[in-house]
């Protein structure tokens, strides 16, 4: 029976199999396609440079004697390398297996030699002109889940964030969503279970990144003609924590690489972690297909830490920057800054510094004026309480009328024009809105704010209630 490509390439492929790791060859091997086989060179195609450089730095002699075995001691291997772009460049790189003597290579083919001696840049973290492999996993190792103290507002996403940094691709939370509004810990616990993960399994690559540094990496590899480089790259981490993921939104060029990169990623039971400003279901020109697949694990909100939490945190603060500060004084901090967490440890390292730089003692006087300083600089966040209350007072209604299941036309808007406030002016998921204003769902409440943008075009005195409370909301 006559040889094919496919054939030989077969029987490489099982030899290789056995010698090697089923992740490795999932990775390196199952992508890889025969093309042709012309005399004693098999020709195949591998999906960038990139993949080629791997398999030539790790896997040349395995190649060699997966080679030899089929074709003899004359045989020759051809890399194609699919590329995007290529400008008309077919010609394919080529490597003589045994490569004796390198001379000797036909002038129609391009010798590369098992190392590149002037590579071109593949981790996007490396300084340009210096090599260095290793990627840098790019986490604060400050950013630990010994400070992040949990409470009631965080205790899902904080528990499952220690479920995945103990069994990384191995749990159901794969992958792992956290959102929330400023300052809430999102980025504090992202990289917490990052450092979990390096401490417990050093061998496993982490890396953390920002969705606009991912961007500004992939348009730059767009503009370098390596994008499949920049893929490959992202397909050999075994930990991927991207920050701010709803930073993609209109950005269909990144969404769809990041879409190629996730798939992989998750099907080769790699662990995934995004953090957003806002729940999957009201991210905005996010496309469905990545929608669907950050629905697929676990999407865990944080929420404002209540009192007792807040309490803690200041308590862990204090505790470790060596300082000792009066009970009543802890209490004060706690009840007077509520929105969140980075604006309360802002205040707490400026009382801090007040008293150091000042040599005066903590008090209560002085807590007051920089509470009252910080806070009067602060762009304060408005609660969902808050906004309930302001609405129902206009009205002439209490909170409990608000929220009633009621279907009287004044009571209803009244509670339209809470529900778009909340949506406009806190950070808080439409769930999360619906389940505090009378128990909705999220459906009631896009509908509450499609209603309230129509009859603002439509109705004068209508519009004149938006003006109103708008006023009164960010007086």
């Amino acid at each position: 029976m006559s040889k094919t490509a496919e054939s030989v390439w077969e029987n490489c492929l099982s030899f290789i199999e056995d010698n090697i790791t089923s992740q490795a060859y999932k990775t390196w091997f199952e992508p890889i396609k025969a093309v042709k086989l012309s005399e004693n060179a098999l020709s195949i195609q591998v999906p960038s440079k990139f993949f080629y450089e791997w398999l030539e730095e790790h896997y040349v002699k395995l190649l060699k004697v997966a080679l030899t075995k089929e074709l003899g001691t004359t045989a020759k291997l051809v890399y194609i390398i699919k590329m995007e772009n290529t400008y008309g460049n077919k010609q394919p790189f080529t490597e003589r297996i045994p490569s004796s003597n390198r001379s000797q290579v036909k002038s129609q083919e391009v010798d590369v030699p098992l190392k590149n001696k002037s590579p071109e840049l593949k981790n996007p973290f490396v300084i340009p002109g210096i090599r260095n492999v290793k990627i840098e996993s790019q986490l604060n190792p400050s950013y630990n889940f010994e400070s992040f103290l949990e409470g009631e507002s965080n205790r899902l996403a904080r528990s499952a964030g220690l479920a995945v940094a103990n069994k990384p691709g191995g749990t159901s939370f794969n992958p792992l969503l956290i959102f929330g509004g400023v300052g809430l810990g999102k980025t504090h616990l992202a990289h917490a279970i990052g450092v979990e993960i390096k401490d417990k399994y050093p061998e496993k690559t982490v890396l953390y990144i920002s969705a606009e540094k991912f961007t500004q990496q992939y348009i730059e590899s767009v503009k370098k003609n390596n994008r499949n480089d920049f893929i490959h790259f992202y397909q050999i981490i075994d930990v991927l924590i991207v920050d701010d993921i709803q930073l993609l939104s209109g950005k269909a060029g990144t969404q769809d690489v990041f879409f190629h990169i996730f798939n992989h990623l998750h099907q080769n039971g790699k662990q995934v972690i995004l953090t957003s400003d806002k729940a999957p279901v009201d991210m905005i020109d996010i496309e469905q297909r990545l929608l669907s697949r950050f629905k697929w694990g676990l999407s865990a909100e944080l929420n404002h830490p209540d009192y007792d939490t807040r309490v803690a945190i200041i308590k862990n603060k204090l505790y470790r920057d060596g300082v000792d500060m009066p009970e009543d004084i802890i209490e004060f901090l706690a009840n007077n800054i509520k929105t969140n967490i980075r604006e309360l440890e802002g205040a707490i390292i400026s009382l801090i510094a007040h008293s150091s730089f000042n040599k005066r003692e903590i008090t209560i006087e002085l807590a007051k004026k920089i509470v009252d300083n910080y806070v009067k600089h602060t762009k304060r966040e408005v609660s969902i309480d808050y906004i309930q209350k302001v609405v129902s007072e206009y009205f002439q209604m209490d909170v409990d009328t608000l929220q009633s299941k009621t279907r009287k036309r004044h009571i209803v808007q009244a509670r339209q024009l809470a529900m778009f406030f909340a949506k406009k002016f806190t950070k808080a998921s439409l769930a999360s809105i619906g389940s505090q204003i009378g128990q909705r769902d999220h459906a009631t409440v896009l509908h509450a704010c499609k209603t309230v943008d129509n009859l603002s075009s439509t109705d004068k005195q209508f519009r004149k209630y938006v003006e109103d409370l708008n006023k009164k909301l960010t007086l």
